[in-house]
């Protein structure tokens, strides 16, 4: 049976938790940065720098040469002085060959405190379906703590659908799952807009401000669940794109 935790945000996180015992995190941040991260991978980035704030941006930049990288970010959804708007549709051009250093309120954050676990994917609707197989080919054994990054302390319905898909996708493999609360409502979540993830999306806080400011590819990309064969995984502080390779569940 693969044990299932879910965090509806990322101010519930506990590193020491996350350390203890092998556990495995998968985290969400599906308007944008998972999904920017996600997006930047298939385009041909050669790897992703989450940082935890636009200074550290800055600061890692210096180790580049010209050419060499991309910096991109946000600040409570707002651009920054300096910095590419981490928008994965803006962004897919550019990236390809490139070092994506990505600052954002939440997702970079979320994955920056879940450094510490045995393992952590970087998950979102384009790639949950491919993060499940590979959960469940390697992780039988594990504790899997997925993370919604969610909105500066508040629950974010895009990510809790996110986690729902997430969930049924792994429920898609011959291995039970048990399931905490906060799992079996995000499935609910997921379940009851299946039909319609855009609407689902733009139906949020995140999506309704990305509509206002004319994000709309973004909007639609995020919503297109399995538009990216790819498996993120944290290493060293780099986000990577690993081998599909064998995936039997």
């Amino acid at each position: 049976m693969v044990k299932i935790q879910l965090l509806i945000r990322k101010e519930d996180i506990s590193a020491e938790k996350m350390a203890e015992g092998g556990k495995v995190a998968i985290v969400l941040d599906v308007l944008l940065a998972t999904t920017t991260i996600v997006s930047a991978l298939k385009e041909g980035a050669k790897e992703v720098l989450p940082v935890q704030s636009p200074d550290e941006a800055v600061h890692v930049s210096k180790a580049f040469e010209p050419g060499e990288m991309l910096m991109a970010g946000e600040l409570n959804a707002g651009p920054i002085e300096g910095f590419i708007y981490p928008s994965p549709s803006g962004m897919k051009n550019e990236v390809k060959d490139k070092t994506l250093i990505l600052s954002t309120t939440n997702g970079t954050v979320a994955l920056r405190m879940s450094a510490d676990s045995k393992r952590v994917y970087i998950a979102s609707l384009l790639n949950n379906a491919i993060t499940a197989k590979r959960i469940l080919t390697a992780h039988k054994e594990d504790t899997i703590i997925i993370v919604c990054s969610g909105n500066s302390g508040e629950l974010s319905l895009e990510d809790f659908y996110g986690a729902g898909h997430l969930i049924a996708c792994l429920g898609q493999g011959k291995q039970k799952l048990e399931l905490n609360d906060a799992a079996k409502a995000a499935l609910v979540c997921y379940q009851e807009g299946e039909a319609s993830p855009y609407e689902r999306l733009s139906s949020s806080y995140v999506g309704q401000l990305l509509l206002r400011y004319d994000y709309h590819e973004d909007l639609t990309l995020a919503s297109s669940i399995g538009g990216a064969e790819i498996i993120a995984v944290l290493k060293d502080g780099r986000v990577v794109a690993e081998q599909v390779g064998e995936l039997n569940y």
